[in-house]
């Protein structure tokens, strides 16, 4: 049996319609690994806190699965990035929210973002074909 890699559309364009060299998703074989998202909306940092953002990202997340037929309860890795660690415990009640029937692992690390953005997560799902 050959293990196929599909790549499930390219990133959108950046503010200012710059192509991005990258995929949203890759499906390689049973996994699908879906590229970092952070909280925008038509190219645009959406405004607003930790909770907004946090929710935004997940909910690109979620857009994004759909592509590769997939849902939060297939997540198996969630990495998260936080601008500011007193975001933490704000983050952890809204990604609880979205995962706390199918908990994943998770790492969370505190790392300087791009300008307004609060959060980033890209996730691994497994789904066998």
């Amino acid at each position: 049996m050959t293990k196929q890699i599909t790549r499930l559309e390219t990133a959108d364009s950046a503010a200012g319609g710059s192509p991005r060299p990258f995929a949203k998703a890759v499906r390689a074989g049973d996994f699908v690994f879906i590229s970092g998202q952070v909280p925008t909306e038509a190219g645009e940092v959406i405004a607003g806190g930790i909770i907004a953002q946090t929710e935004k990202v997940i909910e690109n997340i979620v857009d994004v699965l759909k592509l590769a037929d997939c849902t939060l309860a297939d997540v198996v890795k969630v990495s998260a990035w936080l601008d500011d660690a007193r975001d933490f415990s704000s983050f952890n009640a809204v990604f609880k929210k979205h995962f706390i029937d199918h908990p994943p692992v998770r790492s969370t690390v505190q790392s300087p973002l791009m300008v307004d953005a609060k959060v980033e997560m890209d996730v691994i799902a497994y789904k066998p074909e």
